[in-house]
C-alpha cells in the first residue's frame, strides 16, 4: 500500500498551478492544471480552486495505482516506499501513451530490475533515462528511494 507521503511528495514534485498551462516541452497539448492533472477537460482558460486541485490529486493517485495493478500487478508485493516510487512515476509520465513510446511501460530494464529486486540496477536504469534528465532532482530522489527502500529526503542522491 502506498503511504501518505506519496501525496505530499507529489504536491512538491508537481507544484500547484490553479490556471491551466500547456506542456512545457511542446508548448501545446497536454494542458495541465492543479498538481499535474491532465485530461480532455483541461485547456486554455481553465481555473481551479485549491479544493478542486486536491480532489483531482487524490483521484489521479488512485488512477496511477489502478494502472500499475493492470500492467504490473507484482508492484503490490513491494514495500511501501518502493510502491510510492512506482505510483509517483506513473503519476508523472503515465504507463504508456497512445503510440506506446512514452511512459513507465517503456522502462523495460528498470521494471524488470524492480520486479526482481535488483535495486542498484533499477536505480541506475532510472537515472540513465531521458526522463531523469528532464526532472533532475525528482529522479535522483526516487531512484535513491528505490535503491534504499526508505523514503528519501528531497536532497537525496545515491
Amino acid at each position: 500500500m502506498t503511504t501518505p507521503f506519496l501525496a505530499q511528495d507529489l504536491r512538491r514534485d508537481e507544484g500547484l498551478r490553479l490556471e491551466a498551462y500547456p506542456d512545457p516541452l511542446s508548448g501545446a497539448e497536454p494542458w495541465t492544471i492543479g498538481y499535474g492533472h491532465t485530461g480532455p477537460e483541461v485547456g486554455r482558460g481553465l481555473v481551479w480552486t485549491p479544493a478542486q486541485a486536491e480532489t483531482a490529486l487524490i483521484a489521479d493517485i488512485a488512477r496511477a495505482c489502478e494502472r500499475l495493478d493492470a500492467h504490473a500487478p507484482w508492484w503490490r508485493g513491494l514495500d511501501d516506499p518502493r510502491q510510492d516510487v512506482l505510483a509517483n512515476l506513473v503519476f508523472n509520465m503515465g504507463w504508456l501513451d497512445a503510440a506506446g513510446t512514452h511512459g513507465l511501460g517503456t522502462f523495460h530494464q528498470a521494471l524488470a530490475a524492480i520486479r526482481d529486486g535488483r535495486w542498484r540496477d533499477a536505480h541506475d536504469a532510472l537515472l540513465a533515462s531521458a526522463w531523469a534528465r528532464e526532472v533532475g532532482p525528482r529522479a535522483r530522489r526516487l531512484a535513491t528511494q528505490l535503491l534504499r527502500g526508505v523514503r528519501a529526503p528531497e536532497e537525496a542522491a545515491a
